[in-house]
């Protein structure tokens, strides 16, 4: 073990801030991270054993115990069980002998259950040694269950199992795209290189004023001004500037920087290289969400090629001393590094915990050097904005919200996918876009944003009404929208906690524990009144977004469906407590073998 990791190290040059990558090649090799392991790469690392354990505990995907030679992750995430999720997990238990979170005695079998995935377009999704399966059925799980027993590669079974495979450049996956993404601004990779080329005739000060007059704002949901933050970023006065192109889209529900990484990832690639050149920085690095592990070989390869092109690398396009390339960081499970600056601590081989700012990643952010972090879609903007210039960018959409969205659209429609809208669309255009009808309630920016009834489908998808980071999930009348959606995207915010703030490690769980005592019958008009007055203090008592938007998902549904709730509870006057004392410590008298002795009062 210790030659194999040795080799492992040198391939990373000991670099101790890439310790997530090395962690994930140890449990590829020996399917967990062993004890053994952990104190070679304390030592090697100059690191304690604690700092490599605590980054191991933090992510999802990462574990100190066997996980099974096959590890089968399962989406557990609303919009899976609205396709049937249920029924593709009791056939895995059946076929494989096994309940989920465990694995068979002979360690060749792990079922796992796991947070949304980025397939909410063709769930129920699993993810089986790296490789995703897509519309799963009982009797695909048969079939891939036998041809595991059968000792079959996984890319094998794959294949056997598709009703249709995707092929693009070296990539072969189940996983479709569902595109429409022609207007109104054309996205293709037909003339790669020839914007970059245009950029490289103005100063990079040019550049970031085209960006700032183009009133191009972030794509991630929380809209900020990307010219501005360029500009911040050069005024920083650092040695060394970082790219960073945020592909860690973990919203459930979203899956639109999946497509665009599929489909478009050479306009990525040749916009990180215009805001390369403009921030004058020499390194991009793409953090890219380990659920979409499969998307690796293939962009590695199309990196490969723009490097081959002379788009990448030293001297890029005959312009002397403009030096740029990309590398792509793996995540490894974790929804809060979709926090800027969790993602700069998950980057650097740590626990993804978000920084307390000041400073700002502009200032001090990837190894503490000045860094600008954008996500997919942002940076796939920057391209048609220097190709056709801001005012044209600016005619699109709406005077807060310039240009166009990418919307992950799925639940009950006829025909999910991601879809490319000019911003200023109302819910209702939307809906009739995607053929939904009888709808109940749309989850607006996924759990993290709005719920709206269908008094407000007039609204429109812009920064200045229902802004967006892009997932839209549709949720039809015959679903239980309390039961089905709320608690559980509760309970999703309370598993990715990081655990750093006490609101959002301790509230959320009370928020859950009285909200499941509504749903249950068990509460009263008062409970309403708290749950959401606790609630919105959630709001303001946590440092990060993760945290601040935790309690949404009860909010805007108190706000929005109280009479959901209403029509649970019973009245304070009217409520008499079932609580029987008897029965609620007969549990922990077993335990120690005393015979509970209950005095009536």
């Amino acid at each position: 073990m210790k030659d194999k990791i040795a080799n492992l190290l040198k391939q990373y040059d000991n670099d101790r801030s890439r310790l997530i990558d090395i962690l994930l090649d140890i449990q590829e090799i020996y399917h967990q991270v062993p004890d053994e392991a952990v104190g070679i790469l304390a030592d090697q690392l100059d690191l304690s054993k604690v700092d490599v354990e605590q980054t191991i505990s933090f992510y999802h995907f990462l574990t100190q115990t066997p996980i099974g030679e096959y590890a089968i992750y399962l989406n557990d995430s609303p919009g899976a069980y609205m396709y049937g999720r249920a029924e593709v997990a009791k056939a895995f238990e059946e076929e494989v002998g096994i309940s989920f979170n465990s694995v068979t005695q002979d360690g060749l079998i792990g079922l796992w259950d796991t947070a949304d995935i980025g397939m909410n377009d063709q769930d129920p999704a699993a993810i089986i040694n790296g490789i995703v399966f897509t519309e799963l059925d009982p009797a695909k799980v048969k079939k891939i269950i036998g041809e595991i027993k059968d000792g079959k590669k996984v890319e094998d079974i794959a294949e056997n199992v598709a009703d249709v495979i995707y092929t693009k450049g070296i990539l072969r996956t189940m996983v479709k795209n569902h595109i429409h993404l022609n207007n109104p601004i054309p996205y293709d990779d037909q003339e790669v290189g020839s914007v970059l080329k245009q950029a490289l005739d103005l100063t990079p000060e040019q550049i970031v004023s085209e960006i700032k007059e183009s009133n191009l704002r972030g794509r991630g949901g929380a809209g900020f001004p990307t010219g501005l933050k360029w500009e911040f970023c050069r005024k920083s006065g650092g040695d060394e500037v970082y790219l960073i192109c945020n592909a860690d889209e973990g919203e459930p529900g979203t899956f639109k920087e999946r497509v665009i990484l599929t489909e478009l990832p050479k306009m990525l690639f040749e916009g990180m290289a215009i805001a390369g050149y403009a921030l004058d920085a020499r390194q991009g690095i793409i953090y890219l969400r380990y659920e979409y592990r499969y998307l690796l070989a293939y962009l590695e390869d199309v990196l490969q090629e723009m490097r081959d092109q002379n788009l990448l690398g030293k001297n890029i396009a005959g312009k002397t001393g403009f030096d740029f390339d990309i590398r792509i960081q793996l995540g490894a499970g974790s929804y809060v590094c979709g926090e800027e600056s969790g993602l700069i601590e998950s980057m650097e081989g740590k626990r993804g915990e978000p920084r307390n700012r000041p400073p700002f990643p502009v200032e001090s952010g990837y190894l503490n050097k000045p860094t600008v972090v954008n996500n997919v879609e942002t940076l796939c903007r920057v391209v048609p904005i220097i190709q056709n210039g801001a005012d044209w960018f600016k005619s699109i959409g709406t005077k807060e919200s310039a240009g166009t969205k990418f919307l992950s659209i799925s639940g009950d429609c006829n025909a999910p996918g991601v879809y490319q809208v000019e911003w200023g669309m109302t819910i209702k255009e939307m809906l009739k876009m995607v053929g939904a009808t009888d709808v109940q309630a749309v989850k607006v920016g996924g759990p993290s944003g709005t719920c709206i009834d269908p008094t407000q489908f007039g609204r429109s998808i812009a920064f200045e009404d229902l802004a967006t980071g892009g997932s839209m999930i549709i949720i039809g009348n015959k679903r239980d929208l309390l039961k089905d959606f709320i608690l559980p995207f509760t309970n999703f915010f309370i598993e990715e906690s990081c655990g750093s703030c006490a609101p959002c490690r301790s509230l959320t769980v009370i928020l859950r524990d009285k909200l499941t005592r509504i749903i249950d019958g068990n509460g009263t008009q008062s409970d309403i009144a708290e749950l959401y007055d606790w609630a919105r203090l959630g709001q303001t008592a946590n440092r990060c977004g993760l945290g601040q938007t935790a309690a949404n998902p009860i909010i805007t549904s108190i706000e929005n469906f109280r009479n959901l709730y209403e029509d649970l509870v019973k009245t304070d006057e009217d409520y008499l407590s079932a609580f029987n004392m008897e029965q609620a410590v007969a549990e922990s008298c077993e335990v120690v073998g005393r015979v509970p002795n209950i005095k009536s009062h």
